[in-house]
């Protein structure tokens, strides 16, 4: 694992949160509260991310985490999960090349077997195009849920094992570090920072094993609505925040004086 564990060592607070993950709810019923139809809500839905990305540029976050479609979501209306995939091609086509012109990389994570070969591919290039960009990486979790990720990552580790032909390690006996190195995001720091949309305070299988120290954020703004002036205030509320990870309140005081 390339980044410190919360519950292992003590990371560091930023200031500014390093990594910021969203769930970025509130498309449909900010759509239907205006009598509109759903998929309307799902098009400004893509506008707000676009500004996102921008704004936390801006700020200095180096890591941006959306949860665009749940391993929940295929529960959905067949035709509302067309247009979603329908609308994640497009984002890819028209986003990419921004994003590369301003050294973002992209990555995509989740279960993609169940995606038609055509997004497959576009997703495969987009990872390839932005792979060697730093200014900040912003990964998309689609078909994506925490408990898929920890079992694929426990699959992913018992293999290793195998192929490793270590016979004197005990098969029963593993280490969290060992386990986190599997994980879909092992390239990323946990959040700093975890924020909701859309009035829902709960986690929704997102990013289970990686939410354990993030402070949490929720707002009742719809995600067409969050930009900028919405990310500041999460972001005020973060550094407000006394991050102890287990530690008292005397201890963070005697550390800083």
């Amino acid at each position: 694992m390339a980044h410190t564990s919360s519950t292992q060592a003590l990371p560091a607070s930023p200031t500014v949160p390093r990594h910021v993950a969203i769930i970025m709810d509130g498309n449909g019923r900010w759509a239907t509260s205006r009598f509109l139809p759903r998929v309307a809500g799902h098009g400004k839905g893509v506008e707000a991310v676009r500004a996102v990305v921008e704004a936390c540029a801006v700020r200095g976050v180096e890591y941006l985490t959306l949860f665009a479609f749940s391993s929940e979501n295929w529960r959905r209306p067949a035709d509302e999960v067309s247009l979603l995939m329908r609308l994640f091609m497009v984002a890819l086509e028209r986003e990419v090349g921004k994003m590369h012109a301003n050294s973002i990389r992209l990555k995509v994570v989740g279960d993609l077997s169940r995606f038609d070969a055509k997004l497959q591919a576009m997703i495969d290039n987009a990872e390839r195009k932005t792979a060697g960009n730093t200014a900040m990486t912003v990964t998309v979790c689609a078909n994506y849920g925490g408990r898929w990720d920890v079992m694929q990552a426990v699959q992913k580790m018992l293999a290793a094992r195998r192929a490793a032909g270590n016979s004197t390690q005990d098969p029963d006996v593993f280490s969290e570090d060992e386990l986190a190195q599997h994980l879909a995001m092992a390239y990323a720091p946990e959040p700093d920072l975890f924020i909701r949309t859309g009035g829902e305070q709960r986690i929704s299988n997102f990013l289970l094993w990686q939410l354990a120290y993030s402070e949490l954020y929720f707002t009742d703004t719809y995600w067409p609505d969050f930009g900028a002036d919405e990310l500041d205030k999460a972001i005020a509320s973060y550094q407000q925040r006394e991050r102890r990870f287990g530690r008292t309140s005397a201890q963070l005081l005697e550390q800083a004086s």
